[in-house]
């Protein structure tokens, strides 16, 4: 099992704390989306900027869907799975699940 990262170290004593967990656990789905944009973009060998011109999406406004900065519809998330090359899906799972 590889060493965690201080950060790592950090987050799982920070869990630990009810109000701590329950605002992170709030913001799951907000985090999930943006780092599966970002893995998915690196895993295309994207730039921001291509991404930007496939899209017709700024790359300012790609950089803040990223950083969590902004709250894009549904319909900007399929115009960057489509710039992508993916397929944009989205579901509902049992709690807990």
């Amino acid at each position: 099992m590889p060493e965690l990262t201080n950060y790592e170290r950090y987050l799982q004593e920070q869990m630990k704390i009810p109000e701590v967990k329950e605002a992170y656990d709030a913001l799951e789905p907000e985090f999930t989306i943006m780092q599966a944009m970002i893995d998915a973009r690196r895993e295309s060998g994207l730039s921001q900027q291509e991404l930007a011109r496939r899209t017709g999406i700024t790359q300012a406004d790609i950089s803040k869907i990223e950083n969590g900065n902004a709250n894009p519809s549904i319909k900007t998330l399929k115009r960057l799975a489509n710039g992508l090359g993916r397929k944009l899906i989205i579901q509902f799972t049992p709690v807990g699940a």
